[in-house]
């Protein structure tokens, strides 16, 4: 099962805006429409954020409790709520959707630049987040966006707050963070908790797909969609979340690596149920 290619698709994310992509998914039905294309094109886990209806994000649960709705109608996916949110955001605001008791959510290990803003996470709010999803039987995604952030989490695991089996999300080249460059991956990788699971992520056209095999030569997770790219290729928007999934289903196909269902994340991560 460890050598199967788990793919996550960030369909929508908060800073991507319909004027940038046009086929971004904004409202509960969209949204769920396009999980059902990028589980049909080989994802097995949705990284949810959601939208009110102009576009701008929010961690309204009620939003949430829709948009999750609609996706298990359609399709069998893991969902992964945000509690990233966006720049601006209280930490009880982008705590909201974890008391809808999802699958996973992620957990920013650090406070980071995002580009000109930020978005603060010092150790006690992590330790907020992480006994709140303790508490409501919720797999953290522990998102690290710097090398401090990989030792930040580990606090967490000596104080208890976060149990194995450990599933990191490396996130790179976002502006004022660290870049996405091969041997700063292999180096994030060579620091993770012995037996750690990971997903990385490349921001922006390029990085994206270099970091896609860079990570699956590292033996790592990958994840797509608009959140962190909206070019299939210079100069040309991708079509859908569910063409990018198409292509990083196809390079991990070529390399060996068989797709994991989310009935395998399930079981690998010892998800609720599984």
């Amino acid at each position: 099962m460890d050598s199967k290619l788990i793919i996550t698709c960030a369909i929508t994310g908060a800073e991507t805006t319909r004027a940038m992509q046009p086929a971004l998914p904004i409202t509960p039905e969209e949204i769920a429409e396009a999980a059902l294309e990028a589980r049909e094109a080989g994802a097995a886990v949705l990284h949810l954020h959601v939208r009110q209806d102009d576009g701008t994000p929010t961690q309204d649960a009620a939003i949430f409790r829709r948009a999750i709705e609609l996706v298990r109608a359609k399709c069998d996916m893991v969902i992964e709520v945000t509690t990233g949110g966006a720049v601006g955001m209280s930490p009880e605001e982008r705590l909201q959707p974890v008391a809808l008791n999802p699958e996973m959510a992620s957990l920013d290990c650090g406070t980071v630049n995002f580009g000109d803003e930020y978005i603060v996470n010092t150790l006690p709010i992590m330790r907020q987040f992480a006994r709140e999803m303790k508490a409501h039987g919720v797999r953290p995604t522990l998102e690290c966006f710097d090398l401090g952030h990989v030792y930040a989490s580990q606090i967490l695991i000596k104080e208890g707050l976060l149990e194995a089996p450990f599933h990191y999300g490396l996130v790179l080249n976002v502006p004022g963070a660290a870049k996405y460059e091969p041997d700063v991956l292999e180096f994030l990788v060579r620091k993770l908790p012995e037996g750690a699971h990971w997903t990385a992520m490349g921001i922006g056209g390029k990085a994206n797909l270099d970091c896609l095999y860079a990570t699956i030569a590292l033996g790592g997770h990958l994840r797509v969609g608009f959140e962190d790219n909206i070019f299939y290729s210079k100069g040309r928007l991708a079509k859908s979340n569910a063409e990018l999934v198409a292509r990083a289903a196809r390079i991990g196909a070529d390399c060996g690596r068989e797709l994991a269902t989310p009935e395998d994340v399930r079981k690998l991560f010892g998800l609720r149920g599984a």
